[in-house]
């Protein structure tokens, strides 16, 4: 059965479903395999264009693109044009090679997270030969009938078929504030955009309660989110890591463009020939400039996650490794993180505190019929006894939301009409005027009554019971709706008492986490009796508590104030949750919040680090940026150690690489004003790079010091500025030296002396990273064996490829047995002298980051 493309791009809404259906060729049944298979080639993937990635020969030509590559290109064609054939020959193989190393090891990193990234896709319950599945959003194709609940993103532009008190959030799409309900049956608008279609949902909308049947019409670009995409779907704004890694890029690009400008224009001025001069110079900046920092970064992130990903952790954005690392203050919600999330059902009392059937059947009744998505609590009621609700019927309902904290049902078995309520018990008390006392005698609640009532909660709470209050209200025969009017004067009849033990592992991940600088803090919807005993419980002492009404009359400064002693907050609700988020980030901290639930998601959002869990709502894991697979504290502990792994490790990389760039800049320039010829060929700068870029491919496997992982870390640009200026210049003094002993010792002609600044440039730059990789003596910090062995093999190579025949192709001759001698104790030299120079600098450093900084506010120089 076919589908014209162009017949499923009107405007969906104006059609009766019949016709929707037909057009789209479809059933209530759902697709046949074969046919999906059909239409996924014709339509392709349901997502926007934004997310698509180029065909991969497309991706590896975009690395020829660099300007400074296509030039040299073009001057060693020039110089094969000439009669230099030999040396197009060399550049273009290296080239090649350098292009290809950087292509693959990114493309290997991107394919391993790309996998850990669908392992945890958003998945949609849809209908296919009649059975229901579930399947990946960007698997779903036009004529799909899905189901759709509390909780989930809509996968795309749906017309429903079936809805039951949805309640959709599309502020996205139309800016409407407040959740809008949809109805299957309303009527068909003959014009107008998605505000006025009340039977239909779109991609990028969230349902907020409520479940509903719908048939997919437009996927990926055809949605209105798709149209939009260029503005919905916009990048977020870059992290700090991100930033700071753009402006060292900048810097060497900035500085070495300077010196090519420099050693181009010596060059010219002493009349040698220009377009080698050209070649050497474009040969400098290419390999200068840090063109494998992209690579280093992302290879270096997605071993972490990779790492992460054996502690069931799934990274989902790289960029957020950076954050994880930096993070210093953790939010996270109680439920499921502390306690057990094994909430059961113990007790059903009434209001004189003894057991009471009639409480545990209304809040069964509540429980049942709520067609939001069901709660911890709403499932322990479920799950502590069937009951029968034969001959009862639900006529509407008041969704649950997070400023009310309850949820109301109207419910008839034929001979009244009962509202019943279950919500916290602040608040349920204080909408109720009656209460129901022995034998089902309804009384008046006065002052001693909700005295007692209340007692009663603050003993329940006390000894770590978590509680929901029961209500109802007779309503008259012909109310058909139930509004928030009518949440009033309502008999109270009792407690449904829950138990949720603490967890065992969640005392051991705090004290982790603490001793790694890291202070977690409770946002939580529950009362302060139950918290404080659950803390009591997992020994973690209360410093400072704020309730939601406290938060509700502070203004920002008061908040900001007591940002330091708090670390308990009770009875929040998710815009408070997020208030507290942003307070601690506008006071200078990284902060991460841990949450599952629709409630937490603009909070994960508004988070540096947002992490959620695989089981949460579809809006929380999307919002997040890590996702745990375990429902564990301890796990983010692995992901802040992890994090900090990485950033060292990138910081490794860009230490050396600066320092040894930086020398090599002053070395050039040095060069070019004495010599009568050039320091080194255009393809000996190329190899050279090409062999340094091989040594460093092992810097992402490479081993941390614990010490150093046992605090926050953040990127710091003036560091590395600091540490380029002051080792940057001892690499120069050593090329000098060589340079010296080359010309005076060595009485060396063109061909030697390029052959022995080659191999003793190669030699400094890369076994420094021996020395730079810790903050420790060498010797006591090993390696990772794969660095170790590219270093080092990189070294050799090197050394030896001028004593080999190869080594003519790139214009080397062998250097007598006295140089490398010479070249041994000059490399032992520098090394021993850059230790000496690195400690001086990190203790000079340590003790200015003591004078000037807050110990609280973390910096990567741990």
């Amino acid at each position: 059965m076919g589908v014209e493309e162009d017949r499923i791009t009107d405007e969906i809404w104006t059609k009766p479903i019949s016709a929707v259906l037909t057009e789209l060729g479809t059933t209530s049944i759902g697709l046949a395999r074969t046919e999906v298979a059909s239409r996924r080639r014709r339509y392709g993937f349901n997502r926007p264009t934004t997310h698509h990635r180029r065909p991969l020969w497309l991706e590896f030509l975009s690395r020829f693109l660099n300007p400074l590559v296509l030039i040299l290109l073009f001057a060693s064609a020039l110089s094969a044009a000439t009669g230099n054939l030999t040396s197009f020959v060399i550049v273009f193989i290296l080239v090649i090679l350098s292009v290809t190393l950087d292509f693959i090891q990114e493309m290997r990193a991107e394919n391993a997270i790309e996998a850990l990234r669908r392992s945890v896709a958003i998945r949609v319950q849809v209908r296919r030969d009649g059975v229901e599945i579930s399947e990946a959003a960007d698997l779903l194709v036009p004529g799909d009938i899905v189901r759709l609940a509390a909780g989930d993103l809509v996968p795309a532009d749906c017309r429903l078929i079936e809805a039951r008190d949805l309640f959709v959030n599309q502020a996205t799409l139309t800016g409407e504030p407040y959740p809008v309900e949809k109805h299957a049956d309303a009527p068909c608008p003959s014009a107008g955009g998605p505000a006025e279609a009340i039977n239909t949902v779109f991609m990028g909308s969230s349902v907020i309660s409520g479940s509903a049947t719908a048939v997919i019409c437009r996927i990926g670009d055809a949605t209105v989110f798709g149209r939009l995409s260029g503005s919905l779907t916009a990048s977020p704004p870059p992290t700090a890591f991100e930033l700071g890694i753009r402006q060292f890029g900048f810097l060497i690009l900035r500085l070495t463009i300077f010196l090519v400008l420099f050693v181009l224009a010596v060059n010219v001025l002493f009349h040698r020939p220009w377009l080698e001069s050209l070649m050497f110079a474009l040969a400098l900046a290419v390999g200068l400039t840090p063109e494998l920092l992209p690579m280093i970064v992302t290879v270096t992130l997605a071993r972490g996650a990779l790492r992460l990903a054996k502690h069931r952790v799934i990274i989902k954005r790289l960029a957020a490794m950076h954050n994880i690392g930096a993070m210093d203050v953790l939010c996270t919600d109680k439920t499921g993180t502390l306690t057990e999330a094994t909430i059961r059902m113990v007790r059903h009392l009434d209001c004189l505190g003894a057991e009471s059937e009639r409480v545990f059947r209304l809040a069964y009744l509540n429980s049942h019929f709520e067609s939001g998505i069901k709660s911890p609590l709403d499932e322990a009621v479920i799950a502590f006894r069937k009951m029968d609700v034969t001959g009862w019927e639900k006529i509407d309902e008041v969704p649950f939301d997070f400023e009310r904290r309850r949820v109301s049902v109207l419910v008839t078995d034929g001979t009244q009409r009962l509202l019943v309520v279950k919500g916290a018990p602040e608040d349920v008390l204080r909408l109720s005027t009656h209460y129901e006392a022995d034998a089902g005698v309804v009384k008046p609640l006065d002052p001693a009554a909700r005295s007692r009532l209340d007692a009663l909660f603050q003993t329940l709470g006390e000894d770590g019971f978590r509680v929901l209050a029961v209500a109802s209200k007779v309503m008259a025969a012909d109310h058909r709706t139930a509004t928030l009017g009518d949440e009033c004067e309502l008999d109270f009849a009792g407690y449904a008492v829950f138990l949720d033990p603490p967890k065992a592992s969640a005392t051991a991940a705090i004290g982790a986490l603490s001793g790694a600088g890291v202070a977690v803090k409770v946002l939580t919807g529950d009362n302060e009796r139950v918290t404080r005993h659950v803390c009591a419980e997992l020994g973690l002492a209360i410093t400072g508590l704020v309730t939601g009404d406290d938060l509700r009359a502070m203004s920002e400064e008061a908040l900001r104030a007591r940002l330091g002693e708090v670390n308990v907050y009770c009875r929040v609700t998710p815009q408070q949750k997020e208030r507290v988020l942003l307070a601690y980030k506008r006071s200078g901290r990284v902060v991460g919040f841990l949450g599952d639930g629709i409630n937490d998601a603009s909070a994960i959002h508004a988070a540096d680090v947002g992490i959620s869990v695989d089981s949460a709502a579809d809006v929380a894991k999307e919002a997040a940026g890590l996702i745990l697979l375990d429902h564990d504290l301890s796990v983010v502990g692995e992901a802040v150690t992890e994090g900090r792994r990485t950033v060292h490790n990138v910081t490794k990389y860009v230490l050396m690489g600066s320092s040894s760039n930086f020398g090599n800049m002053f070395s050039m320039a040095g060069a070019s004003l004495f010599l009568p010829f050039l320091p080194m060929l255009p393809t000996q700068v190329l190899l050279n790079n090409l062999l340094y870029d091989a040594s460093e491919a092992g810097v992402p496997l490479d081993n941390v010091e614990a010490d150093v992982l046992s605090a926050p870390v953040r990127w710091d640009l003036q560091l590395i500025q600091r540490f380029m200026l002051v080792l940057g210049p001892i690499s120069s003094v050593f090329d000098f030296l060589t340079f010296y002993a080359l010309l005076h010792l060595f009485d060396a002609d063109e061909a030697l002396f390029q052959t022995g600044w080659f191999v003793e440039s190669l030699a400094t730059q890369v076994l420094v990273i021996f020395v730079i990789r810790t903050r420790h003596a060498p010797w006591r910090s090993r390696p990772h064996p794969v660095l170790a062995g590219l270093t080092l093999g990189a070294a050799t190579v090197g050394a030896l490829l001028p004593l080999t025949p190869a080594g003519t192709f790139f214009g080397f001759v062998a250097p007598p047995a006295s140089f490398y001698v010479f070249l041994a104790a000059a490399v032992v030299t520098y090394l021993a002298l850059v230790e000496a120079i690195k400690r001086l600098f990190f203790r000079h450093t340590a003790l200015q980051s003591k004078a000037r900084r807050p110990r609280s506010r973390p910096s990567w120089r741990s």
